[in-house]
């Protein structure tokens, strides 16, 4: 039986604010620490592992022997999104943060956006995901244009209601911007926000999808399926890949179906990589400043993790890790915060070694390359001959 690795990334779980946070309106900012205030919170199974034992995450109590191996990781990239994050870990990183449009998207934009799609916009502006329907739904309704806004992420985002557009016809819109946003306006989401309901009663839908810029080079995703091996990726992977270096994927309709769908892998005889995504840490709690929410959170996927290590084979491992940080408890922002995020390595072949602080998620995927016998060309340094 071949060897297979899992890749968890519980996305924005960062554990302390990096040294330039400043440079990112970050300084002060702690995801872990923050939830860990919380009654929800429970990370026993974590703290087995390590999680305490980690620089900087001494707040937790340290276990005398971890029966993992662990790391705290600050990032190279000049960014803290998901895309910049995940590009990272999987062996890419982004000298240049992606675009931002603080101010709106240039009416050049607008206007080939709206001449290709025969549909007014609305806003232009930076704005909360839920806010933005209580103040433009109506007009929307009435006139038919589009809500298109941003945040503080590299995004282009697409509201409609799916009785005035229907969800396909918005993806197909979406499509369109994405042709455009290329270049400097090269955002890395261009994300479908479909909504139901009516005028003071607008909730969005599960049928949001992203349509992500592609990688500027190959990632440890291409090597591994290149490789003749299987590259399954569970939740929003796929799409931040804009569907490159995957041999198989599964969309979740949230945490707890993502963790369902990776037992079911677990169960499944393949040789590989399976690349895992729980985005409601971000999504739900990080974003609208729900510790609670995190925290329980955090304790539901702690409380699954004893199942998953049943399923594990001889020369399985597994990593526990973040995209970046989105620190509920920071009360003067609702978005991402530039923090290390934890690395928890585990199989029943790994040493429960203290890995430091070490500079670059790109080592998580230089690591998983040196570990299935994968030759890549991605940057970072593996720290496999200190796991084995």
């Amino acid at each position: 039986m071949g060897k297979r690795v899992f890749i968890i990334v519980l996305d924005s779980c960062g554990i302390g604010y990096m040294p330039d946070a400043a440079d990112f309106g970050d300084e002060g900012a702690n995801t872990m620490l923050s939830i860990s205030k919380s009654d929800k919170f429970n990370a026993e199974n974590l703290r087995k592992l390590g999680l305490a034992n980690i620089d900087g995450v001494e707040y937790l109590n340290p276990v005398p022997e971890p029966k993992a191996a662990f790391a705290r990781i600050a990032e190279r990239s000049k960014g803290k999104d998901t895309t910049i994050g995940h590009w990272e870990i999987s062996g890419i990183v982004s000298e240049k943060p992606l675009p931002t449009f603080p101010n709106g998207f240039p009416e050049e934009l607008l206007d080939a956006f709206s001449k290709k799609t025969g549909r007014g916009v609305l806003c232009n502006m930076p704005y909360s995901g839920t806010k933005v329907l209580e103040n433009y739904g109506e007009e929307h309704l009435k006139t038919g244009a589009l809500i298109v806004y941003t945040s503080a992420d590299s995004v282009f985002q697409i509201a409609a209601h799916e009785e005035l557009v229907p969800p396909e016809t918005l993806y197909e819109y979406c499509r369109v911007a994405r042709e455009l946003l290329q270049g400097e306006w090269g955002v890395g989401r261009v994300i479908a926000r479909p909504f139901i309901g009516e005028v003071g009663n607008f909730t969005r839908t599960s049928r949001r999808h992203d349509f992500s810029l592609e990688p500027p080079r190959k990632t440890m995703l291409d090597y591994v399926k290149e490789s003749g091996l299987d590259s399954i990726a569970v939740g929003k992977i796929y799409d931040i890949f804009a569907g490159r270096g995957t041999t198989e994927h599964t969309f979740t309709s949230g945490n707890t179906d993502g963790m369902e769908k990776t037992l079911e892998i677990a169960d499944k005889d393949f040789e590989g990589l399976c690349f895992v995504n729980l985005v409601d840490f971000d999504m739900l709690y990080g974003h609208r400043n729900n510790v609670d929410g995190y925290a329980a959170a955090l304790a539901e996927f702690d409380g699954w993790l004893p199942e998953f290590i049943k399923k594990m084979h001889d020369d399985d491992i597994f990593m526990i890790t973040a995209d970046h940080g989105c620190d509920p408890g920071y009360t003067c922002s609702t978005d991402h915060s530039r923090e290390h995020i934890p690395l928890i390595v585990y199989g029943k072949k790994i040493k429960p070694v203290n890995l430091g602080t070490r500079t670059g998620f790109c080592d998580i995927g230089k690591t998983v390359l040196d570990y299935l016998g994968v030759e890549g060309d991605v940057q970072g340094e593996s720290f496999l001959s200190e796991l084995i």
